[in-house]
């Protein structure tokens, strides 16, 4: 067993928000209870103790939208690439780098991905991958990198018909050949759900292949509406909105999840709650490619279940939260807007989420759900309570202060030093299969 305690502990509990002078009892991969350091250590004195010295302990944290394999882009440059829009960057920049990434170049993404989340207290990611020059056997790669550093995952592979009909039919394929493997596998620890671009890349006949490798229980992970150039491509192509088009091929369900969601309108946000589809909103990417603030706090509003991602631009979802507070009361001129709504996608959507296709209850520290703990350096200046913790949370805490990092009751990172691989090694690693990639772009 072990005991995580001497902190103010965060539960996200209703019941018990915060316990003062706390801790979190684990036994194997999830938590047995969580109550007064004191009382714990009376009854389990033998646990062995990870102290977290007077600091914040709390739920680990969830990205319900990554891109692993955009790792090796940081600080890429490709010669006479100078984007004007969306579309220039999705083909000069992203589908750039898949089509000239190995098997070994998505392993080490994935490596230097989840060694990043795991500093930044991020346990569960939802990954969405491209790798178009390499297709066959990445996601299998992808799990090698999560197994081996204990992080919780759910793998998709991005179907297109961008590189033509082949390509689209093997990397439906790659999907249907890991959501067998995970459905075999049976752990609680990797999923895999139908990776789909976005629909203006996407025909019916890719759609339907798409929609006949969906076994029951696993759903969609697709772009709806990012640019305004999707939404303008169906209603010319189609005559219908995204969404719909979306509901005629079937892939709209409680299992299936759309990224971003700036150009829906009202009745297609109707169709999105009445089929309980998740939503998954990512701010800095949203910003950065100058796409447009979505309709967030109507879809949150709606009722419709609504997370947080960063869309590969972060993997600290402290810093998201952050964002979608600002980017929110900006755009609706609302200094009250986003208040409630960005930390319940964060603490609650995302859980939520994570939770139609985990079994074991995530983003909670109660008896029974999953030993997913962070423990946070943060001396608040003023006195934190119930009531106020997500206040402290996105004006006082980045993930740079999480010092503890626990998946599955498996310690990944104590004390700022990651305990499940060489780092440094990793890293230099990471490092020459950026350098190598880049060199075969840029020739």
């Amino acid at each position: 067993m072990k005991l995580i305690g001497k902190g103010t502990v965060i539960t996200r509990d209703a019941a018990c928000p915060l316990i003062e002078d706390g801790g979190v009892l684990i036994d194997g991969d999830k938590i047995l209870k969580v109550g007064r350091f004191d009382d714990l250590k009376k009854a389990c004195p033998d646990a062995e103790l990870i102290d977290a010295k007077g600091q914040v302990i709390m739920p680990a944290l969830i990205n319900t939208h990554e891109h692993i394999y955009s790792a090796l882009a940081r600080g890429l440059s490709i010669n006479g690439y100078n984007p004007k829009g969306f579309l220039e960057i999705l083909d000069g920049l992203w589908w750039n780098i898949d089509r000239h990434l190995t098997l070994d170049q998505t392993y080490w993404s994935a490596m230097a991905t989840y060694i990043d989340c795991i500093k930044n207290g991020v346990t569960t990611v939802f990954d969405h991958h491209a790798s178009f020059g390499s297709i066959e056997g990445s996601l299998f790669r992808i799990a090698d990198a999560a197994k081996e550093l204990g992080v919780r995952t759910v793998l998709c592979y991005e179907v297109s018909d961008r590189d033509g009909m082949d390509k689209a039919r093997a990397s439906v394929r790659e999907n249907a050949d890991f959501i067998k493997y995970t459905a075999k596998e049976n752990s609680d620890m990797l999923k895999a759900m139908m990776g789909m671009h976005a629909q203006f890349t996407i025909s019916d006949e890719t759609f339907e292949l798409c929609r006949e490798n969906m076994p029951e229980g696993v759903g969609a992970h697709i772009h709806v509406a990012e640019g305004i150039e999707d939404l303008h491509d169906c209603l010319r192509k189609y005559g219908k909105r995204i969404v719909n088009r979306l509901m005629d091929h079937d892939i709209l369900g409680p299992q299936t999840l759309l990224a971003h969601c700036i150009y829906v309108n009202e009745q297609e946000m109707d169709l999105i709650k009445e089929t309980d589809t998740m939503v998954v909103h990512n701010p800095e990417s949203n910003m950065g490619n100058a796409c447009g603030c979505p309709p967030t706090m109507r879809i949150f509003h709606k009722g419709i279940l609504t997370g947080l991602g960063t869309d590969g631009y972060t993997h600290d979802m402290f810093e998201s939260y952050k964002v979608a507070n600002v980017l929110h009361k900006h755009h609706l001129c609302d200094p009250n807007a986003a208040w409630g709504e960005v930390p319940a996608m964060l603490f609650e959507g995302n859980p939520a989420i994570a939770n139609r296709y985990f079994k074991t209850p995530l983003g909670v520290l109660k008896e029974g759900a999953a030993a997913d703990v962070v423990v946070v350096k943060y001396d608040p200046l003023t006195p934190m309570t119930a009531a106020n913790i997500n206040s402290h949370m996105v004006f006082g805490i980045s993930g740079a202060l999480v010092q503890t990092t626990v998946c599955a009751g498996k310690v990944l990172m104590k004390d700022r030093e990651l305990l499940v691989c060489d780092e440094a090694r990793a890293m230099a690693e990471c490092r020459q299969a950026a350098r190598d990639l880049a060199k075969s772009i840029n020739g």
